[in-house]
């Protein structure tokens, strides 16, 4: 256990290598602050001491009044000994806390830019496995906590140490009893303190996944909020909603428990030290073995020495829960990317278009077969259109020629060349897509339509939209291009957002051209305007086409019929008979 917590501990100083000198600097204003510390209670000791009993001067005051001193200097001096320290503490704080603030944010922003960069190179098969609410809670909740443990938990931990131990040295230099007395306390609190933490890491681990099971209804449930009001489904959501909230206030209760136990103890043990210190100082004074300054001193650490002692006390508890976190975040990380996305192999040359599917086979579950001994040979410029009912895995053959996925067997090649060996992105970027569900960012429509291509100029942008039939519809929109088009671009209809994503084929002019049902859920003049820009935008590309609606399909050279996952039959340059013919056959499985 200790050592996956060093192990831990070394990727979170690796992670902050960038901020090392920043955070030195932080540690060593820290460990300097310690002196104002101790130098507190001087003050309140010189004026007792030497303004009331007449006792010298300490030794590094007393060289600056080689003359001796009066009542009145003394006071002046306690006076300003007390301005000064605060001075100089006030403004140790101020740049302290500025550091903190720089220190802290870049190192979140750099944690969670990283790990949503990695996020993003995951399979596809991870994202449908552990869907999305509990990526979006470790990016933005536990990936904060290398703050939290660096600046909030370890700095202070670091200087109420380096505190403790100086407070200990002076107090042993004034009375070695009392030094003792208090070092008598740590071993009761070191066995309570590794007791609590184990204690502590598992409820802390209990609480964040139940914080990422409350955030993943409330994900779910708003990504579907359509839905849930068109089946008046609102109070049923909202009271699974609480049920997973109640887990986490249920589990925070249990950490708030053995807490609240935990400070109790410390606070008597240090409330029992006290009392001890005033009645042996009291008999120490009244036997003129220490003098009133001294056990003001003493008296004033023991009080001071609690803040320290409770910091590394409380901190204990906080690294458990930071490491809780920063321990799933860091499990995140440790997903493999999707097919070495990060190393290229052979740059992908100029695309022609010859696609060769041999034996390909395919299952998302070892015991489900979703495609099975797929052959097949398409030549540059071929228009392949894909039919089959639901589940015959016609998306899922899309998903692979994508390589979102990777056959089971088989193998598919691209101009000769195992698809493989080719840089993951460079081959993707031979494709253009347009789904059923065109899915648009909440950004404005000119950059929607540009994002295949950024550095695209408003006229390539303009005629890519006329070439999709979405020019007349954005023109009536007041802000015209520049229109924000909402969350998944909820402020648009369907056959809008599909012209937008059509206009996005366009402009990214790629080789290779995926269509997934785009004309689904259309009307029938919309469908028209749709069909109208496809016709368009297939010229001179090698194209899949899935669709359900086989007047689509007119499009297309080449017909590819699959059913549960195996090739009924591949017809090149159909004969309109065979459409028809497949048409029927439809016509009747939906009678049945």
């Amino acid at each position: 256990m200790a050592t996956k917590k060093r192990a831990l501990f070394i990727r979170v100083l690796v992670q902050a290598r960038p901020y090392w000198l920043l955070l030195g600097v932080i540690v060593l204003l820290n460990v300097l602050a310690v002196s104002l510390v101790l130098l507190k209670p001087l003050g309140l000791k010189i004026l007792i001491d030497s303004g009331f009993n007449h006792a010298p001067l300490p030794g590094f005051i007393a060289g600056f009044f080689p003359g001796g001193i009066d009542f009145r200097t003394v006071v002046l001096l306690s006076v300003a000994l007390v301005m000064g320290i605060a001075l100089l503490e006030n403004c140790y704080k101020l740049v302290i806390w500025l550091l903190n603030t720089v220190a802290g944010e870049k190192l979140v922003l750099r944690f969670r830019s990283n790990l949503f960069d990695h996020v993003q190179r995951l399979s596809l098969a991870h994202h449908d496995n552990m869907g999305t609410a509990d990526a979006l809670y470790r990016i933005q909740y536990d990936a904060a906590n290398i703050k939290t443990l660096l600046i909030v938990n370890i700095m202070p931990l670091i200087t109420s140490s380096v505190t403790l131990l100086a407070m200990l040295a002076v107090m042993f230099s004034i009375n070695a009893t009392f030094s003792l007395m208090l070092l008598g306390v740590i071993p009761p609190l070191v066995l309570l303190i590794r007791k609590s933490a184990a204690k502590w890491k598992q409820q802390w681990n209990d609480v964040k996944t139940s914080e990422s099971n409350a955030m993943s209804v409330m994900n779910e449930v708003l990504g579907a909020i359509r839905i849930i009001k068109s089946f008046g489904r609102e109070s049923i959501e909202a009271e699974r909603f609480t049920d997973r909230a109640n887990e986490v206030v249920d589990g925070q209760m249990r950490v708030a428990r053995a807490s609240a136990w935990f400070y109790f103890v410390v606070g008597m043990l240090f409330a029992i030290v006290t009392a001890l210190f005033m009645y042996v100082g009291a008999y120490d004074i009244h036997n003129n073995r220490m003098t009133l300054g001294e056990l003001t001193i003493i008296l004033a650490y023991v009080a001071q020495i609690y803040g320290p002692i409770d910091v590394i006390t409380r901190n204990i508890s906080d690294i458990q829960s930071s490491l809780t976190s920063i321990k799933r975040a860091y499990a995140l990380f440790d997903e493999p990317q999707e097919f070495n996305a990060a190393v290229q192999h052979v740059p992908c040359p100029a695309v022609r278009g010859r696609f060769s599917l041999k034996n390909v086979s395919f299952a998302y579950d070892p015991a489900k077969t979703v495609l099975s001994g797929i052959n097949l040979e398409l030549q540059p410029g071929d228009r392949l259109g894909i039919i089959g009912s639901t589940g015959s895995g016609k998306s899922s053959l899309l998903s692979l020629l994508l390589r979102f996925h990777d056959p089971s067997s088989g193998t598919i090649q691209l101009d000769g060349l195992d698809i493989h060996s080719i840089g993951l992105s460079d081959y993707r970027n031979q494709f253009a897509i347009v789904l059923q569900e065109p899915l648009l960012l909440s950004t404005t429509i000119a950059q929607n339509i540009a994002y295949g291509r950024p550095e695209a100029s408003r006229e390539e942008i303009v005629k890519a939209a006329k070439n999709a039939n979405a020019h007349e519809f954005i023109m009536n929109l007041p802000a015209g291009y520049d229109t924000q088009v909402g969350e998944r671009g909820a402020k648009l209809s369907g056959g809008e957002r599909q012209r937008i994503a059509i206009a996005r084929a366009f402009i990214k002019n790629a080789p290779i051209l995926l269509l997934d049902e785009p004309t689904s859920s259309l009307d029938m003049h919309t469908e028209q305007m749709v069909i109208e820009a496809i016709g368009r935008l297939v010229e001179g590309r090698n194209t899949f086409l899935v669709t359900h609606r086989l007047d689509t399909l007119r499009l297309c050279n080449i017909i590819l019929h699959l059913e549960k996952g195996k090739i009924v039959d591949v017809i090149r340059d159909p004969a309109p008979s065979y459409l028809e013919g497949k048409k029927a056959l439809y016509t009747q499985q939906l009678q049945l």
